[in-house]
């Protein structure tokens, strides 16, 4: 099946097939964190994972943070965060930390389903919400977070020429861990975290 041939229904179907399954840890797109650099219990947060329609194509909606942000400066990432005490549920907080964002409010996307969680390299138990959102909309950036948003097509990012696994290095004594790069696409560099929810995704919709 194509990325065209999906439906929304189907999108949904095939997360529902998938809710509570837990890659294990030797999956070699899903490494093993060297856990003794994390520090306490780890927080909940959630991000939105955006699908839309262009001419009949999906595509996945994506942020680039700013320069100036403590984590995660200038990466390409979901709209997301830590969730609050006011959020009752990570669907909630994924479509707070959306709207605060980029403009997009609750009644502007349809909650599909989620991908499994995982534990970050910074200590979050974080968990993607895959949703369908209406496009365009007003987008409203919040200038100290997000400088650009920006869409890739889901063909492209199916495409195994489009992505490679590298090692990365982390600070002395630890060994280095492999990390998922995509190609640059509209002059943006997808790695990492973002990265590995886009193939995790990708294994969902496709097999």
């Amino acid at each position: 099946m194509s990325p065209s041939d999906l439906t929304e229904e189907e999108i949904a179907r095939r997360l529902a097939e998938i809710a509570g399954q837990i890659h294990p840890p030797s999956d070699p797109l899903r490494p093993a964190l060297p856990h003794l650099m994390l520090r306490g219990q780890p927080k909940p947060a959630s991000v939105l994972v955006p699908l839309l329609q262009v001419d009949n194509d999906w595509h996945i909606l994506l942020t680039r943070r700013t320069d100036t942000l403590n984590e995660h400066s200038g990466q390409v990432a979901f709209p997301g965060g830590r969730a609050e005490l006011g959020d009752s549920s990570l669907e909630d907080t994924a479509l707070r930390e959306a709207r605060e964002e980029i403009g997009l409010e609750p009644t502007q996307a349809h909650i599909l389903g989620r991908l499994d969680s995982f534990i970050t390299i910074t200590n979050y138990v974080l968990t993607p919400v895959v949703g369908r959102i209406l496009w365009p909309f007003p987008i409203r950036l919040e200038e100290n977070e997000v400088q650009r948003v920006f869409t890739i097509p889901l063909h492209w990012l199916a495409d195994p020429a489009n992505h490679e696994i590298r090692p990365r290095p982390l600070p002395p004594p630890f060994p280095d861990i492999p990390v998922i790069y995509f190609r640059p696409y509209d002059g943006e560099n997808l790695w990492g975290v973002s990265a590995q929810i886009t193939l995790n995704l990708l294994r969902v919709l496709f097999k």
